[in-house]
């Protein structure tokens, strides 16, 4: 694990942006494309700004990419609580990416289980895990003040600890909504896994996730391993309780 930790939200942003351009960079000097699952969230509304203004958008070859996403909230694409909807508008509809390798969760005119029976087979024809191939190149994660990520919520047990899906669905009580996710094994198979994780109101569940006692179904977060990549803490000092 490495700890990137920095002053505040922006050099964060900025930070997290330098990283992502050179190991994309590396990336497409051995192959011909790289594969990027984003998230959503507030927190990496900044980094996509940044990854699409004038001084950034040329540094990756975004017609080279497989653009994928983490989890989805059950709503429209016009909705604002939808994830795809932020990352089209701050980041994929500024830079040079083919529209034919975006992928998102389908959440219009069909059942969220549906919708992630659809996404897993989109995963599958990108990549064979089942050979211990490594899935994405880059998986960017968030971390909720309840030590959730992706859409593991707390308490959510099989959602936490399932094992054969790559993706599912499922009802949250407490947004009441449904819920699509990549589940742990598939992200833990990525070769870069990066938390995104800034304010002092975030504090408490890094700490749980870097130094509590082990209770995934309690503190969700604490399941993402990589199984043979590497996990990345972009954090501000705030976060840090510093």
């Amino acid at each position: 694990m490495e700890m990137h930790v920095c002053k505040n939200y922006d050099e964060l942003s900025e930070n997290i942006a330098d990283w992502i351009v050179e190991y994309v960079c590396n990336i497409l000097s051995t192959k011909e494309r790289f594969s990027i699952a984003l998230t959503g969230g507030s927190t990496p509304k900044k980094l996509y700004e940044i990854l699409a203004s004038d001084a950034y958008k040329n540094k990756i070859d975004w017609s080279r990419a497989n653009v994928f996403i983490g989890d989805e909230r059950f709503v429209p694409f016009d909705d604002d609580n939808n994830n795809a909807r932020m990352i089209q508008q701050t980041l994929l509809d500024k830079v040079a990416v083919d529209t034919a390798h975006v992928h998102f969760i389908q959440t219009e005119n069909m059942s969220a289980e549906t919708s992630a029976n659809a996404y897993e087979e989109v995963l599958q024809h990108y990549f064979n895990k089942a050979s211990g191939e490594a899935t994405f190149d880059i998986i960017l994660l968030g971390l909720g003040d309840n030590v959730h990520t992706l859409s593991l919520f707390p308490g959510q047990t099989e959602v936490i600890n399932e094992k054969i899906k790559w993706c599912t669905s499922f009802w949250l009580e407490e947004q009441n909504m449904y819920r699509i996710t990549l589940t742990a094994p598939f992200v833990n198979a990525s070769k870069q896994i990066a938390f995104l994780v800034n304010g002092k109101a975030k504090a408490e569940a890094l700490k749980e996730v870097l130094h509590g006692d082990y209770n995934p179904e309690k503190f969700p977060a604490q399941i993402i391993k990589p199984t043979t990549g590497e996990l990345h803490f972009f954090v501000d000092e705030a976060a840090m309780g510093s």
